[in-house]
């Protein structure tokens, strides 16, 4: 199984960036522990971070025909990038979104996400924990499958 992590804009910045709400975990912390986490279960991780949409999309598509699966954390991009959904769209595995924060519970403007609607779930509040529930969520697909 070969699963594609996707984070959008800032999240290069986690740990630095407002601690109070992301913590003090680095996106290299989070990709160390699904790295660690998926190894025994055979699962292969590829890690994408970039501030810019079309990037984003590009990397969709071009992992399209290897990837059994998406965990992305779309950052600003989730409330407008209709682009970013139409990608992910177009695919026919499972997408899980996570954010950090419990984005309902912040500005009126992150209580909406366009990726959602598209998405098989949706992890969010947990701080980085949440990508390895996301994680844990393949894991247990593939041992049941």
């Amino acid at each position: 199984m070969r699963i594609l992590v996707l984070n959008g804009p800032n999240l290069n910045m986690l740990g630095t960036r407002e601690p109070h709400i992301y913590g003090a975990t680095t996106l290299a912390d989070i990709e160390r522990a699904l790295i660690t986490r998926a190894t025994p279960h055979g699962i292969s991780i590829d890690f994408v971070q970039s501030n810019h949409e079309g990037v984003i999309i590009d990397i969709i598509q071009q992992h399209q025909p290897s990837t059994n699966g998406i965990i992305i954390n779309p950052g600003a991009f989730t409330h407008y990038s209709y682009a970013i959904r139409d990608a992910l769209s177009a695919l026919s595995v499972p997408i899980i979104e996570v954010h950090i924060s419990n984005v309902y519970k912040r500005e009126p403007f992150r209580h909406h996400s366009v990726i959602a609607a598209i998405a098989t779930g949706q992890i969010a509040g947990l701080g980085w924990r949440g990508y390895l529930h996301a994680l844990d969520w393949f894991i247990d697909a593939a041992a049941n499958a």
